[in-house]
């Protein structure tokens, strides 16, 4: 049921005219353990949706906060079984709870396509985002992760245009992931104009959610994206929050930023 479990998740918050609010965090930071506790606790806190960052060497994609993130859990030793483990002591305390892996295609790669999708179904995992495998180099993934009932969720980024965005949209479920800015994660304030715009458009492709992230720190524009969104994902802030201040003033911040999400105008 994990694709399932991701529609159901979008279709309970659009019943009641609100977004779904989406929580990244990344694996093994600080510790195994320590992110073990945020991450079984960021579903009671107000996420709808859980992503777990994949701990890798060249994350390209993000900013300095989930950069230093994926180095500090490297440092700790984390590896791709830990980040499973992590996934099945998820699943087993929040049955309905989707839960996304997010990653690049490296250490995915050199498990093996089929034996790391079947490793997620068991762990409970619903959907994947591997940040640097085009569409043009992922059919063997994709074929890996139907057999296993698992969602491939790619990012739209804002020059994704004109004919390129069928393309990348072509084999899309569960979601899909709107990059509101150019650059990287936590970089910039996103436009909300912009934003909606490019929300519009999308759905003229897709009748798959549209989640927006990349840039959203604040419960303020949390709550601006809502306004336009059927999700809003919010990483840099909480892995911050995480850092600095440990984990119960990482779920207090999202506690605040799901209330934000779904109190949208």
């Amino acid at each position: 049921m994990s694709i399932s479990r991701i529609s159901a998740a979008f279709a309970k918050r659009a019943a009641n005219g609100q977004s779904a609010f989406i929580a990244y965090m990344m694996a093994g930071d600080p510790d195994l353990a320590t992110s073990r506790e945020l991450l079984l606790g960021l579903p009671d806190a107000g996420a709808d949706i859980v992503e777990l960052g994949m701990p890798f060497s060249d994350p390209v994609a993000e900013g300095l906060t989930i950069q230093q993130a994926a180095q500090r859990s490297l440092l700790a030793d984390t590896k791709m079984a830990g980040v499973l483990s992590l996934a099945n002591d998820f699943r087993k305390l929040h049955p309905d709870t989707p839960l996304i892996l997010m990653g690049y295609a490296n250490p995915v790669h050199h498990m093996g396509w089929q034996v790391f999708a079947k490793a997620a179904s068991k762990a409970g995992v619903d959907g994947m985002i591997i940040v640097d495998l085009p569409p043009e180099e992922s059919e063997p993934f994709a074929q890996a992760l139907t057999e296993n009932d698992i969602a491939l969720i790619r990012l739209i980024a804002p020059t994704t245009v004109g004919e390129r965005l069928p393309k990348v949209l072509s084999g899309v479920s569960g979601f899909v992931y709107y990059v509101s800015v150019t650059g990287v994660t936590g970089d910039a304030v996103p436009d909300a104009i912009a934003v909606a715009y490019a929300v519009q458009n999308i759905k003229l492709h897709t009748d798959l959610p549209v989640a927006v992230g990349f840039g959203v720190r604040t419960p303020q524009t949390a709550q601006m994206i809502a306004a336009c969104a059927d999700g809003v994902v919010v990483g840099s802030a909480i892995v911050a929050a995480m850092h600095n201040s440990g984990v119960k003033a990482a779920l207090k911040l999202t506690a605040k930023l799901a209330k934000a999400v779904r109190s949208k105008s």
